[in-house]
């Protein structure tokens, strides 16, 4: 059974930090390209970060960009999303997904996906 568990999700104020992470059992880690999105109410899932296998390349949406790091730790079979200036738009729930193909920004490209974490940024 492919399991992808993510946790960290919480409360934050607007320019604090969050770390998520992203536990995975079931698959062959490091084949997998890992990705996060996130979704609110009435909203697509949006891509926010992603990266490659070996974790040498990464890519992100251009509203997290310099304030969000995607990693990974093959050895642990954990992705890692770490989260800093979080903004009120930040709110949303997160969700991580692994792509045996590649990095996508598109959804439907990925083959497993966690359960969600909510994050609330306040004011």
């Amino acid at each position: 059974q492919v399991q992808l568990v993510e946790s960290g999700g919480g409360l934050a104020q607007t320019g604090g930090s969050l770390r998520l992470s992203c536990a995975s059992s079931g698959l062959i880690f490091r084949y997998y390209s890992m990705g996060w999105f996130r979704q609110t109410p009435g909203k697509e899932r949006e891509f926010v970060a992603g990266i490659r296998q070996d974790g040498d390349n990464t890519l992100y949406v251009d509203s997290v960009k310099g304030r969000f790091t995607i990693s990974r730790d093959n050895a642990g079979n954990t992705a890692y999303l770490q989260m800093n200036t979080l903004k009120p738009e930040d709110t949303a729930v997160y969700f991580c997904a692994a792509s045996f193909l590649g990095i996508s920004t598109s959804a439907s490209a990925y083959n497993y996906w966690g359960q969600g974490t909510q994050v609330t940024v306040s004011e």
